[in-house]
């Protein structure tokens, strides 16, 4: 996208090319010297001919307008406050689909949910990720296990010796055979 200094070097080059054209110059003359093509020469003086000087000054804001104003986007900010609840979603989290809902029930104005965060930004929203836990969850049957269950897992005689699942390593059955040291083991096919 433009940025404002080059759309306003853009218009005072048209303008130039208005006093040439006023001046009687052509529109061949007035491609080769302002580097644009005839096509453009040609816009630029039908444009002067028919609107004058105005009519070819720059389009004005440069992108897409806004589609909503400060007022609808305070109005967006109370409604959020309120809570997906007041809205009648059945849980309490706010999503960028059930918010471009509510902004298009409030200013009819209709937002795709992947362009609704930016909306959120210019609120000073932030993204928050509930912590994930199981609806049936019981933190007291959680406590209860950690007191009771937990000491008598956790010292267990297994548990106080690393493990392996090393056939090699000795001790294991495989490593006891009467193979010869240093010689790998000779096995039968299953």
């Amino acid at each position: 996208m433009a940025r404002r200094s080059e759309v306003a070097a853009l218009e005072a080059r048209r303008f130039e090319a208005a006093r040439w054209f006023a001046r009687g110059e052509s529109q061949a003359a007035v491609a080769r010297a302002f580097s644009v093509t005839p096509v453009a020469a040609h816009r630029w003086f039908q444009t002067w001919q028919t609107h004058g000087k105005t009519g070819l000054k720059a389009a004005g804001r440069l992108g897409r307008k806004p589609t909503l104003n400060a007022g609808q986007l305070a109005q967006l900010d109370t409604a959020l406050r309120h809570g997906p609840l007041a809205h009648g979603f059945p849980t309490d989290l706010w999503t960028l689909p059930r918010i471009a809902t509510v902004l298009e029930r409030l200013t009819g104005v209709r937002h795709h949910p992947a362009h609704v965060w930016r909306l959120l930004q210019k609120l000073n929203w932030s993204l928050q990720r509930p912590a994930r836990q199981a609806r049936e969850r019981d933190e007291r049957a959680i406590r209860r296990w950690m007191r009771e269950r937990w000491p008598q897992v956790k010292k267990t005689p297994a548990a106080g010796t690393p493990g392996s699942s090393s056939r090699t390593k000795a001790g294991s059955r495989s490593s006891r055979s009467s193979a010869a040291p240093g010689r790998p083991e000779a096995r039968r096919p299953s």
